[in-house]
């Protein structure tokens, strides 16, 4: 089993940043794929950024490429999402997750992963 924490979230106003972070722990191996996605009122959880643990390869939504940056630190087994220039459709629960399945053409599919931390609210002001 693999435990996820995701925390960071908070009221921002447009233009602003946040840095979310999420420590796994548990058996996790080396060999795991970690993602970010999002989830607005009314609307289904979408994919944001995902980081192949083992190389460090990164994968963005077209939406956040430029703005958001997936990082991965390797003695605090924590995956991080650096967000700049927020921008109100931002606005979402953050869910971290992990797969120990790494499927490129599948990394934005939430079925694909087995593990989930609670979400953290992100708020992006006008």
């Amino acid at each position: 089993h693999v435990q996820l924490q995701a925390s960071g979230g908070g009221l921002v106003q447009a233009g602003g940043s946040l840095r979310l972070s999420c420590p796994a722990s548990g058996r996790t191996g080396s060999r795991y794929v970690m993602a970010w996605f999002r989830q607005a009122p009314g609307k289904e959880r979408e994919f944001v950024a995902a980081i192949i643990w083992q190389s460090s390869s990164t994968y963005y939504a077209d939406f956040v490429k430029g703005r958001f940056t997936v990082s991965r630190d390797l003695a605090k087994n924590t995956v991080s999402l650096q967000m700049n220039s927020l921008k109100p459709e931002d606005t979402a629960v953050y869910y971290c997750a992990a797969s120990r399945t790494i499927i490129l053409s599948s990394l934005a599919n939430p079925a694909g992963y087995a593990y989930w931390g609670q979400g953290t609210l992100v708020t992006v002001s006008s």
